[in-house]
This record gives C-alpha cells, structure tokens and sequence, in this order.
C-alpha cells in the first residue's frame, strides 16, 4: 500500500486521510482542547501485535475525563480503531495516534458542548530519537524550561495543550546541539524529557521521579519498572536532584515514541563510562524481546491484530 492514500479511523468510519477534515473553527485549533495516545504495534512470529493497547486507551479516557469531556465510543471500539487502522494501511510495526478532541462548538474558552469528535491514524516512525540512539545514547542537557506546576496543568492527562512546554525543552535543546531536552520540576528536581520518563542507576540501584514530579505516569515507564523488579533490581521512586544526574553509573530515557534510549551525557557531563551501560542494555534488552513476542509474555501486554478486542 505504498503509494494508496493513508486511511484514518475518522468518527466511527474508515476513510482516506484526505476526507479526515476539520473546521478552522475546531475548538482544539484555538485553545488546546485534546487528548491523545501514542502506542506502537510490532512485527511478532504471531503477526503484529499492539503494546499495552488496553491501558492506552484506558489512560486516552481517563485524560478527557480529567477535563470533564466525553469520547462518544467505549474503550472497546477505540481498541478495535487501533486495529482497524494498522490492517487497513497494511502495517506491521507502526506508530499509531489515538486523538479525542472538542470539534467545531464555537468560540469562547467553555467549549458549549463537551463531547469528543474522535480518530486513530496508523503510520511508519521509527525510533523518535534516532535508530543510532538505541544502542550508541544521546547527549542531552538540563534546559532554562520548567515543568508545569502542581495546580496549573493536570500533568497526568496527556493533553494536545501540555505538549507547548515540550515544544519549549525540546526546541531549546535542539538550538545547542543536544538531542533532547530535560526540565526540572518548580522544586528544583529532575522532572523528565520533553517527551520522556527518566531513569537513573546508582549503586546497581534504579531510580526514577515519582508521579508528583509534574511528570507523565508513562506506560513504557511502568513497564520498565515491572521488568526491572522482575529481574530482582531495586527500583525507587523518588526525588532526584539535578546533580544525581551527573554522579549516576547509568542513565536512560523511555517513552512509546522513544522507546529506551541510554543517556551517554549530560551537559557535556558523561554519565558513567560515557556509553550504554549493563543494566540499561539488560532492560532494554527485554523491552525488545518482549515487544516483539520474543518472549513470553506473561502479563498479557500484546493485543494481536489479527484477533477481535
């Protein structure tokens, strides 16, 4: 299906990108209003298989739920959609985008009716940092952009509207040559990437910012962690000051985008020997096998395409 039109999970119907139109007057143009997934489907010896698609959707409807507005299908049907859209653009390994978002009520910050228009597009992305990154690291820096403040903006509702902030950390990253950018939180604490969870190794101890760092409860976080305790590591969830980050053995980053990618400095900083260190190769190691159906899969993370949600 190279060269047909991409199809897009558009309001409840299959049809080409170019009939997936909005209004100029679309709330969420105007004022942010949108909530989103980024999940990803792998090529697996059973045929592709979608990673945690369950707990994305679930999180998709519980950030509308945060702003007080209503996706008009259930979990079930946004599963099926993530589906529907790899098969119908003939997919395997894919990067799908769930999006809710306030359609064309009119003007005004009180959206006049807080029911969702709704779409699932499926497509081709590789590795958001660079395929080199997953095993080479990237060097990133601690950038003059703070996270969002307890009380301003719900950090745990992955929003179209947050994404301005990690626009900023990026963006100033990018202009001094580093590949991402790292915000603190307002107490001065490491907080995470502008698109990702942050990981920390000390003493063959793993340590990662909690939730009340303003950070994203990332699902590729979570899965880590289980991994790691799995493997019989110690992992806390704690505050990290900023200069832990120059004194860790290891350092890595990870997201559904992301993936996990090893840290090999910061701020000119090397972290530990400067390159992948053992136990953030070990984890990633795993993440790999076990998103690929490499391994067992034994708390039921892959939803296989080919069978029914």
């Amino acid at each position: 299906m190279a060269n047909a039109e991409q199809q897009i999970w558009f309001n409840g119907e299959m049809v080409p990108e170019s009939q997936a139109c909005v209004s100029v007057f679309t709330h969420a143009l105007h004022y942010g209003s949108s909530v989103f997934e980024g999940i990803r489907s792998y090529d697996t010896p059973k045929g592709p298989a979608i990673f945690r698609l369950k707990e994305h959707v679930q999180r998709l409807f519980d950030s509308a739920k945060i702003y007080g507005w209503t996706i008009p299908y259930s979990n079930q049907q946004i599963e099926q959609a993530c589906k529907n859209a790899v098969l119908a653009n003939g997919l395997t390994d894919a990067y799908l985008r769930p999006l809710a978002y306030i359609g064309n009520v009119g003007l005004g910050l009180t959206p006049k009716s807080t029911v969702c228009e709704a779409l699932v597009a499926a497509m081709h992305w590789g590795a958001y940092l660079g395929d080199e990154s997953l095993e080479q690291g990237v060097d990133v820096c601690v950038t003059s952009w703070n996270r969002l403040a307890p009380n301003t903006i719900p950090t745990g509702a992955k929003a179209g509207g947050n994404y301005l902030s990690s626009q900023l950390i990026s963006t100033e990253a990018k202009r001094h040559g580093y590949a991402e950018g790292i915000a603190l939180d307002v107490n001065g604490t490491i907080s995470e990437g502008a698109g990702e969870n942050l990981f920390f190794v000390k003493n063959g101890v793993i340590h990662t910012p909690p939730t009340t760092a303003c950070i994203l409860p990332g699902l590729t976080r979570n899965t880590l962690i289980t991994l790691a305790r799995d493997f019989g590591y110690e992992v806390r969830e704690e505050a990290i000051a900023r200069e832990a980050m120059y004194l860790a053995d290891e350092m890595f980053m990870c997201g559904t985008a992301a993936e996990v990618v090893p840290v090999r400095s910061v701020d000119r900083i090397d972290i530990g020997t400067g390159k992948r260190g053992p136990i953030t190769e070990q984890l990633q190691t795993a993440y790999f096998a076990l998103i690929k159906g490499q391994s067992e899969d034994k708390w039921g993370w892959l939803d296989y395409v080919n069978e029914p949600s």
